[in-house]
């Protein structure tokens, strides 16, 4: 089967699109959004569609996709307005942002242990993906997670302890939000 015609499908799914978007979104600009990255999605990967005649659960679907991602990057990384959470903020002044560089930081990834340096050195430095990171250094990708994980955590006692130590050009890191949780409860 040949495959639809782009202007045709957007002829005919525009609208009920959006109202799909509308039902889920409930805001107008977001449905209109939605719709777009559908059409959009479809423009550039729409011809890896085995069967046209699927085309418009294709489109729902990848609308129905787009907004449960938009949704989990809202609840991840929550609007915030500045002077709402300007208290929380690390007080940086003038000359240690003058000062500071990657060397600091760059000594401490040195100074962490080979388990846990590689697979920094590879997503931070690098900027390999998990898969090749684990394909690299022969480990599943959940090992890649958790020494990700764990290496961050070593480099934030490392940044902290110099902070402690007087070195003027460290910031003090804020806590995370759930080691606070898990001190205070």
């Amino acid at each position: 089967m040949d495959r639809p015609d782009f202007q045709k499908l957007v002829d005919d799914y525009y609208e009920p699109l959006f109202r799909f978007g509308m039902s889920l979104a409930k805001n107008q600009e977001v449905a209109s959004d939605l719709t777009q990255q559908t059409f959009f999605l479809w423009a550039s990967k729409g011809h890896q569609l085995r069967d046209a005649s699927k085309a418009k659960s294709w489109l729902f679907t990848t609308l129905h996709r787009a907004f449960l991602g938009g949704r989990r990057r809202e609840v991840k990384f929550p609007h915030q307005e500045y002077d709402e959470v300007s208290h929380e903020l690390p007080s940086v002044s003038p000359k240690v942002v003058n000062e500071m560089d990657g060397t600091t930081v760059m000594d401490a990834l040195l100074e962490l242990d080979e388990l846990y340096r590689a697979p920094m050195m590879l997503f931070y430095i690098e900027q390999h993906a998990y898969k090749e990171i684990a394909g690299l250094l022969d480990i599943p990708i959940g090992t890649v997670m958790s020494r990700l994980s764990r290496g961050k955590a070593e480099i934030r006692k490392i940044l902290e302890a110099k902070a402690s130590a007087g070195k003027d050009n460290i910031i003090s890191l804020p806590k995370s939000k759930t080691k606070a949780a898990q001190t205070n409860g």
